[in-house]
């Protein structure tokens, strides 16, 4: 079984002796540029987001900018993501052999429908677009390669959890529920209702969840190789009513769904 999900780094650390600190560290400074939109940051905000001690935020600073991953503005004294980082989600992206198969379909319902559809696959509590295609319709959702969706009230990250196994799916509950703290009531009662949908129609759904003013539905993708990922269409609620959603996307993402894993991925 693969793991899904980041354990506590205390726990993971004392578990696995050949798991390196350092580069754990290195890799959080680079993900709080994720969290914050990909804007710039300074080492204070480094440590408040990474809950780091700020000298090992600096020193990952400008070992991180010395290797091209971080690049620092003289004038803001702050840090912003360099080409290294892009180098590497470039090599990851062109060669996943789903995106490339997915694309063709993707593209075909976009355009049937004007809506925006999404392929995205699982970073720690998020769901990470690795492809977004949208109709000529310039009001479509636009979501860029790299945007992100929260896991537990999206359609993307419903219908990830949908495709895992249980016992998968019960740890990274137990990790939301733990975060989510007084929040976990009713993020569980959204997610619950779409798991009915998902077991009663085959495609899970976001009606508000995520974003009030978007609705949106959602299918597993599970690999030959075992891997999770999800598609996902959707738009504005005045152009995506709960109606259209339920009754029309859902049911042509199924459809694409099968085409994609027909064609062996």
């Amino acid at each position: 079984m693969t793991d899904i999900i980041d354990l506590p780094r205390k726990k993971s650390a004392e578990k696995d002796r050949k798991f390196v600190e350092a580069l754990a560290r290195g890799l959080d400074v680079l993900r709080a540029f994720g969290q914050q939109g990909g804007g710039v940051l300074g080492n204070q905000d480094l440590a408040r987001i990474t809950g780091l001690p700020k000298p090992t935020i600096s020193r990952m600073t400008y070992t991180l900018t010395k290797l091209g991953y971080l690049a620092y503005s003289t004038q803001l004294e702050k840090y912003q993501l360099d080409a290294g980082v892009l180098a590497l989600g470039y090599a990851y992206t062109s060669n996943l052999h789903a995106r490339q198969i997915a694309k063709p379909y993707m593209e075909k319902l976009a355009q049937r429908t004007g809506v925006s559809v999404g392929l995205t696959i699982r970073e720690r509590m998020s769901m990470i677009y690795v492809e977004n295609c949208r109709g000529d319709d310039a009001q479509a959702l636009r979501m860029d390669v790299g945007s992100r969706l929260p896991i537990i009230t999206s359609a993307a990250g419903r219908a990830f959890l949908a495709g895992l196994p249980q016992s998968e799916r019960e740890v990274v509950l137990s990790v939301v529920e733990e975060v989510a703290g007084e929040h976990w009531p009713a993020m569980k009662a959204g997610y619950d209702a779409a798991m009915r949908d998902y077991e009663d129609k085959g495609f899970c759904t976001s009606l508000g969840d995520w974003d009030r003013t978007v609705n949106a539905v959602g299918v597993p993708l599970t690999l030959q190789d075992g891997r999770v990922m999800a598609l996902n269409c959707g738009g504005p609620a005045y152009l995506v009513s709960k109606e259209t959603a339920l009754e029309s996307l859902g049911p042509q993402l199924i459809h694409v769904a099968k085409d994609i894993l027909a064609s062996g991925v």
